[in-house]
């Protein structure tokens, strides 16, 4: 269920929701919790029975064995009671973190458009740690205080209802201080959460751009910008810590003066002789062991109210949907990932590839198709306005176009990063959404244009679709795409690390790495999104032969920029305003489309430009 966003309580069912797995943990330190109170609240009476034999000349030796017995079984009791329950409130945040980690990871591409990833992290991390206090500490003490406090309450008006009338009145005072302190707390400690959330997404962003940061001298503005959300976390710790302290104070204040009031009341009693001094004194015990639930009680009700903003920004990442795998992945979807690994392996053995060794069955369909799709990433303007084409089997396709006519976003349809708001994808002559997404992407193999590099080493991020590759396939795609010199010259060969980002490799290395981790899982199909915009022309040329081999091991679908990688392709795709204008090979759209013709004008004006600027 989807929470207001101005709801900013924590109801008993919220945090029973988290506590349910840890059920029976939090059942035994209940039930320990429970044990140490009757020893604790027997002390009293002990002493009142002491008080009793001493006046009346029975022997005490024995009484007072027990109270000591008592008194170190309760310690022992009650510190094993508060480290089961601080280890389940450890595991229910572990618990949480693992969840929101998984739901991360999971979430529609669309949830990554609207949010901050610094922000998505920091609920991860700073979040998660805050939501301890409401768990690991908050709980603890509720479930303590409220225990101890039910049996002292209960032995006090037993002894005398009267005086415990005293300290009802005292204690009520305090409660009604601390309630409106409460809510200023819980105001502030989103507050402090948010602004927390904003500077991790500040940091990352600048961190990210460190040297465009750099180049642009923009350090102090930076600095100050995160300082800024620094700052406002520090204010609403800062009012946390002010409201805080009037807590503890308040309860103490009304717990001592309702001690001295009874003190007094009591003391006149015992002198009037209407009452008992072994009464007055297990009373006054019960008083002070009523100052330890009390404060426990009104402590975790502060503590959780400054974790319910994390439980709040914790709750609103879980609310966010995540991509459901389709009705089809069943056992079905997951047979056809089985014949995969079968077509795979006759791959190996006879030397074909997955592509040609289906290419007979089905060479009149097209591998990949767009029916009328359209799409756009807001209502109301659409990127791509009925665009229709095919990628045949085994073919290499460059699809070219200005910026934003919607390329890219092709590219992020047929992996399924969105779902077409209109008509179809088709895959193997099938609609994609009829098909597992885990299932569909795993025949297809992504090259972005950045070509990212994991921080790791070379032959993690080789085989990070298939972690259990094989180091002859390893090898083969690695020679596949001409690395094998670079590898050779590394002082750890593909053990060696990688650097942060890539940043040890070069900008044609690091494409030639995300070529080879696309097609070491032998996929049907391979996406690679311009893949010598950044490249200098021996790192192009390089490339281009990689492009070149690797088409003939799957189909090629290319975002082109340039003419060289577009002249190589066999069938080219003109797209303009969201629909493909014109479709053939280089010869054909140069006689037939004045479309293309323009496109190919401004390429060797831009060609000749850059020559020039570079002479110069």
């Amino acid at each position: 269920m989807k929470r207001k966003a101005a709801d900013s309580r924590v109801s008993p069912r919220d945090v029973l929701r988290l506590l349910y797995g840890h059920r029976r943990r939090i059942a035994l330190a209940v039930l320990l919790m429970l044990g140490a109170s009757v020893l604790s609240l027997a002390q009293p009476l002990l002493v009142k029975r002491v008080i009793e034999s001493a006046g009346s000349g029975s022997p005490v030796t024995p009484v007072v064995v027990l109270l000591v017995v008592f008194f170190f079984a309760q310690a022992v009791v009650q510190g094993f009671a508060q480290f089961v329950l601080a280890r389940t409130g450890e595991g229910i945040v572990l618990s949480v973190r693992l969840g929101l980690i998984g739901h991360l990871l999971r979430l529609p591409m669309r949830q990554y458009d609207r949010h901050r990833v610094g922000d998505l992290i920091s609920r991860v991390s700073a979040d998660s740690t805050t939501l301890r206090l409401l768990l690991a500490e908050g709980f603890t003490d509720a479930v303590a205080g409220s225990i101890g406090l039910v049996g002292v309450v209960a032995l006090m008006i037993w002894l005398d209802w009267q005086l415990f009338l005293i300290v009802l009145a005292m204690v009520t005072l305090a409660t009604v201080l601390v309630g409106s302190v409460l809510r200023g707390i819980a105001a502030a400690s989103l507050a402090t959460q948010q602004a927390t959330g904003a500077m991790t997404a500040d940091l990352e962003r600048a961190l990210g751009a460190i040297r465009t940061v750099r180049a642009s001298r923009a350090e102090q503005r930076e600095s100050d910008r995160i300082g800024g959300r620094a700052r406002s976390a520090y204010a609403g710790s800062v009012r946390i810590a002010k409201l805080d302290a009037v807590v503890a104070p308040a309860i103490e204040l009304a717990v001592k003066g309702s001690f001295v009031v009874v003190l007094l009341v009591g003391g006149i009693r015992v002198a009037d002789r209407g009452g008992s001094v072994a009464d007055l004194a297990a009373f006054l015990l019960y008083m002070i062991y009523l100052i330890g639930p009390i404060g426990a009680v009104f402590q975790s009700l502060s503590t959780m109210e400054q974790g319910v903003g994390a439980y709040r920004r914790v709750t609103e990442v879980l609310a966010l949907p995540t991509e459901r795998p389709t009705e089809s992945e069943t056992e079905g979807e997951r047979e056809t990932g089985r014949e995969s690994e079968i077509r795979r392996e006759i791959g190996r053995e006879t030397g074909a590839t997955p592509a040609t060794a289906s290419r007979g069955a089905d060479r009149a369909q097209p591998l990949l198709a767009f029916r009328d799709v359209w799409f756009g990433y807001e209502p109301g303007r659409p990127v791509l306005r009925g665009a229709t084409f095919e990628v045949p089997e085994h073919s290499h396709v460059a699809l070219i176009g200005g910026s934003g006519v919607g390329k890219s976003t092709v590219f992020a349809l047929v992996e399924r990063f969105y779902e077409p708001d209109r008509g179809r994808v088709e895959f193997e002559g099938r609609d994609i959404r009829a098909i597992g997404r885990a299932a569909h992407r795993a025949r297809i193999g992504l090259v972005e244009q950045q070509a990212p590099v994991l921080y790791g080493t070379l032959r993690e991020n080789l085989t990070y679709a298939v972690p259990d590759a094989a180091p002859d396939e390893v090898d083969r795609v690695v020679a596949r795409v001409h690395l094998t010199d670079l590898v050779a010259g590394l002082p750890r060969g593909l053990d060696t690390d990688a650097g942060e980002h890539g940043m040890a490799l070069s900008g044609g290395e690091r494409q030639r790495i995300a070529i080879a981790r696309a097609l070491l899982a032998r996929p049907r199909l391979v996406l690679l999104d311009e893949p010598t915009a950044h490249l200098d022309a021996v790192n192009e040329a390089a490339l281009r032969r990689t492009i070149r081999d690797a088409a003939a091991e799957c189909t090629l679908l290319v975002i082109a920029h340039r003419m060289s990688t577009i002249r190589a392709a066999d069938l080219i795709l003109v797209l303009d305003e969201g629909r493909i204008v014109a479709a053939g090979s280089h010869a054909q759209l140069v006689a037939t489309s004045e479309h293309y013709r323009r496109l190919v004008r401004a390429q060797q004006t831009g060609a000749i430009d850059g020559s020039r600027a570079g002479a110069g």
